[in-house]
């Protein structure tokens, strides 16, 4: 019963991951042991081992209780597996965690190096890491720091310092389909419908062999950044996460320890803010 009940508990209400990077910092730590949240957002529910196997799998989430937010530090698997990046599909084995930023729904840019949405004057994300991107040169130079970005087409010319504006699509949202929207949301179409989307010379989409001039979206989807913006790996790169590749909300540090295996104990039972 104690077997059946520790499953239960961690299929559907909390589990524990161990972050192993800086991309967090300061607010999360290489070392930390974070409790991560399933049941407010909803727990999911698919076959584990045919996704372990690389297949593609349909995934069912529990009801919870609240929707992700603003602000949120979510843990998800990656949505490109190994040496593919035409295509989203979930990587089960690799698990990320960075803030949400956007929400389904919201209008996203970063003018100057900081994050803005539309209609909301809050602060998004760690603002004093958006003041060191606001501080590089455009050509990023001297840091090492990728400027290009997401969608990786210099045509638009966006930079981890200026881009968008940027719709997050949300469930049911109806999106024009021209050659722009083609290539910002191009793999989310196909990932959804499991066809291929081109574009021709003269800016139509076409969804396999049908041309389309608009498209209702099946998913919600999320901008997610880190907090160590100079060094995290986030939608800014690699785009918009699939609401069904979230396991959850990282919620609280059970333990942290150091790399010499010494416990920072100021950091046990830490709420991620």
């Amino acid at each position: 019963m104690l077997l059946v009940a520790y499953v239960l508990i961690q299929v559907f209400v909390v589990t524990s991951f161990r972050i192993p990077s800086d991309s967090m910092l300061p607010a999360i730590m290489p070392g930390d042991c974070v409790w991560v949240d399933k049941c407010s957002g909803g727990a999911r529910l698919f076959n584990l081992w045919a996704a372990i196997d690389g297949q593609e799998v349909d995934v069912k989430r529990v009801p919870g209780w609240r929707d992700f937010r603003r602000g949120d530090v979510l843990v998800f698997n990656f949505p490109y597996q190994e040496g593919r990046w035409d295509s989203i599909a979930m990587d089960v084995r690799k698990y990320f965690v960075k803030r949400c930023i956007a929400v389904p729904g919201d209008t996203l840019e970063i003018r100057g190096g900081y994050y803005h949405i539309r209609g909301v004057t809050d602060r998004l994300g760690n603002v004093a890491a958006q003041r060191e991107i606001a501080l590089l040169p455009d050509s990023g130079s001297g840091r090492d720091v990728v400027m290009e970005c997401y969608p990786w087409d210099r045509r638009l010319g966006w930079t981890i310092k200026e881009f968008g504006p940027l719709v997050v699509p949300r469930k049911g949202m109806v999106m024009t389909m021209d050659g722009l929207n083609g290539l910002l949301y191009g793999r989310l179409v196909e990932w959804e419908q499991k066809r291929e989307l081109q574009t021709d010379s003269r800016g139509d989409v076409y969804l396999g062999d049908s041309l389309i001039r608009g498209y209702v979206f099946r998913e919600n989807y999320y901008f997610v950044g880190g907090d160590n913006a100079l060094n995290s790996q986030d939608s800014r790169y690699w785009g918009l996460l699939p609401e069904p590749f979230i396991v959850g909300r990282a919620w609280r540090i059970w333990k942290s320890v150091d790399e010499d295996g010494r416990i920072r104990w100021e950091r046990v039972l830490r709420k991620i803010e």
